[in-house]
C-alpha cells in the first residue's frame, strides 16, 4: 500500500507499511488559508497504537546492536532523500500550515542539514573511565567504566508550527543513539511529517525502528503518552498540554519544549533602527505562531514615542494575505487562535491601551495590531498570544524590565538592545530565561546551539549536542580488581 490513495487520503507507517485505520475512520486536515481540504490521515484506535508500540519496542534492541556508523549512513542517506523532496514537502507544509511557499521549502533544506549535523555529533559519543582511589578508602584496584545507552523507545511529539523540523530535531537525535521512536505528529502538519518519513523509508528505515500514530489526541493522547513500553517522551507544544504529559509520564524522563513570552528590552542608547527592525522580524514573521516570537516591548521612556513610531512605520509596511500570495502575515492556525488574540487585543483597549496600528479581521486572518501604554493589568501582558499583536510597556529604567520579567510565568528567551556590552551581560545574569539574545531577535537557532526554557517554558536542553545527550543514559560497570 503506498503513503497517499485516492481523494488525498495519506496512510500512516508501521513495520514499514503503509496502512489506514481498520475501521476506516480518518482525521481531515484544512487549510488555514482557505479552509480548503487538504487530505486525511488515519485515526488509529487505541489497539492499533499498542501494536505499533510494541513492535518498536521488539525491534529495539536489534537497532542499538546496529553499528553506529550504519546508523550515522541511515541518516546521512534520509537527508539526502529530504532534499530531493523540497519541492513536495515544501508545498505540504505551505497548505496544511499556512507558511509561504519559501519558508516552507526552506524548512525542509534547514532539516536537511540538522539530520547531517547529528549523523556526524552521534558519532562523537563517548562514556568515560574513574579510578576508585579518587575517593578515600578505596584503592586503584576498583575502576568504573560509565557507558552511554539508549533509552530504548522514544515518543517524539511535534508540533503544527515547525512539523519537518522540529520533528527531525527529535527524531534523528534518536536514531543515531539507538534508540527506536514512535512518532506522532501534530494534527496540523502531519501530512507533512508522514511525507518527511517517507524520505526515511526511502533511505532504508529498517522495519519498526520508527512507526508513525496518528489519530484523535482525545483517543490516543493519554495512551500513547502513559504505554508502559515508551521509556522517554520528547515534546514541544503548549505549555498546558507539557504540563499534562509530565504528570502522566510519572518516571520516564521528558523534555518539554513550550511556550513563551519572550520580551524585547530596548535601553536609550539603542540603536533604534536596527532595533524595530529585529523586534518586527521576531515579533511577526509566521504571524507570530512561533513560541520564540517577541511577545512583548519594554522600552525606556526616553525612546519611546520614537520606537513605536518606527515600529510603526514598518508593521504598516507589511504585506497581510493569504500564505499563498508570499504575504508577510498570514491566517492563523484555525479560528480558535485568532479569536483568542483577538480577546486580548480587547481586553487591553477596553483598560486603556492605545492601538498605533489595528490590524483587520477576517475570520482566521489578523492583520498585525501594535499596542501603545500596555500595562500590567492588561492579559497581554502576560499571556502568551501566539499571534500578530506587538504589545509594548514603557518603563522607566533597566530594573523596572527585569522585575517584570522575573515575575513571568514563563522563561525562554530575552532580547536586550544596547550599545553597551557591559550593561548587556549585567542584565542578562539577572534575567531568568533560558537564552538571551543581545541586539538581536529571539531564535531558536543555529540548531546546534543549546536551546531551553525554565520556569513554564520547559524543562531539559535541546540543540543537536544537547538533543543527543537527552537520548542516552549512564550505565556503570564496577570492576573490582
Amino acid at each position: 500500500m503506498a503513503l497517499r490513495q485516492l481523494n488525498s487520503k495519506y496512510n500512516t507507517l508501521v513495520n514499514n507499511e503503509w496502512v489506514g485505520s481498520a475501521n476506516g475512520e480518518t482525521v481531515k486536515i484544512y487549510s488555514p488559508d482557505d479552509n480548503s481540504l487538504v487530505g486525511e490521515v488515519p485515526a488509529l484506535s487505541q489497539d492499533e497504537v499498542d501494536a505499533a508500540i510494541n513492535k518498536t519496542a521488539d525491534v529495539q534492541e536489534n537497532w542499538e546492536a546496529t553499528e553506529g556508523y550504519e546508523r550515522s549512513e541511515l541518516l546521512h542517506r534520509w537527508a539526502t532523500e529530504l532534499e530531493k523532496m523540497t519541492d513536495e514537502i515544501g508545498e505540504m507544509i505551505h497548505l496544511e500550515v499556512g507558511k509561504t511557499l519559501s519558508a516552507a521549502k526552506s524548512e525542509v533544506k534547514r532539516t536537511a542539514q540538522l539530520i547531517r549535523h547529528t549523523a556526524e555529533e552521534g558519532l562523537r559519543t563517548h562514556g568515560s573511565f574513574i579510578q576508585g582511589d579518587a575517593f578515600p578508602g578505596a584503592t586503584k584496584a576498583t575502576k568504573a567504566m560509565v557507558q552511554k545507552v539508549p533509552h530504548g523507545v522514544v515518543l517524539a511529539i511535534a508540533p503544527f508550527n515547525y512539523p519537518v523540523n522540529l520533528a527531525a530535531s527529535k527524531i534523528a537525535p534518536a536514531l543515531i543513539t539507538g534508540n527506536t521512536v514512535v512518532f506522532k505528529p501534530a494534527t496540523q502538519g502531519a501530512i507533512s511529517g508522514l511525507l518527511m518519513i517517507e524520505a526515511l523509508v526511502k533511505a532504508g528505515l529498517p522495519e519498526g525502528v520508527l512507526n508513525v500514530v496518528t489519530g484523535r489526541g482525545s483517543v490516543i493522547g493519554d495512551f500513547v503518552v502513559t504505554h508502559e513500553k515508551i521509556d522517554m517522551i520528547t515534546f514541544t507544544g503548549g505549555t498546558a498540554t507539557g504540563q499534562h504529559i509530565a504528570k502522566k509520564a510519572s518516571m520516564i524522563p521528558v523534555v518539554l519544549e513550550l511556550g513563551g513570552k519572550d520580551p524585547a528590552i530596548v535601553l536609550e542608547d539603542a540603536d533604534l533602527d536596527k532595533t524595530a527592525k529585529e523586534i518586527v522580524n521576531g515579533a511577526l514573521s509566521y504571524s507570530g505562531q512561533r513560541c520564540t516570537a517577541i511577545k512583548r516591548v519594554m522600552v525606556v521612556d526616553s525612546v519611546a514615542d520614537e520606537l513605536v513610531e518606527k515600529l510603526k512605520e514598518r508593521i504598516s509596511a507589511l504585506k497581510v494575505g493569504k500564505s499563498s500570495e508570499e504575504a508577510d502575515v498570514t491566517p492563523m492556525i484555525d479560528q480558535k487562535s485568532a479569536d483568542f488574540v483577538t480577546s486580548l487585543i480587547e481586553d487591553a483597549t477596553s483598560k486603556g491601551a492605545k492601538v498605533v496600528v489595528e490590524g483587520k479581521k477576517e475570520a482566521n486572518l489578523l492583520g498585525p495590531t501594535l499596542l501603545d501604554n500596555v500595562t500590567e493589568e492588561m492579559d497581554v501582558a502576560w499571556e502568551e498570544q501566539f499571534g500578530p499583536v506587538l504589545p509594548v510597556m514603557r518603563i522607566h529604567n533597566e530594573l523596572e524590565a527585569i522585575a517584570l520579567e522575573r515575575r513571568n510565568q514563563y522563561g525562554l528567551q530575552a532580547s536586550i538592545f544596547t550599545k553597551n556590552l557591559e550593561n548587556a551581560f549585567t542584565i542578562a545574569d539577572k534575567l531568568n530565561v533560558g537564552t538571551v539574545q543581545v541586539n538581536g531577535k529571539t531564535s531558536r537557532g543555529p540548531d546546534h546551539f543549546p536551546f531551553l526554557g525554565v520556569k513554564n517554558s520547559g524543562q531539559g536542553v535541546q540543540g543537536i549536542g544537547r538533543s543527543i545527550d537527552s537520548m542516552l543514559r549512564d550505565k556503570v560497570i564496577v570492576l573490582n580488581l
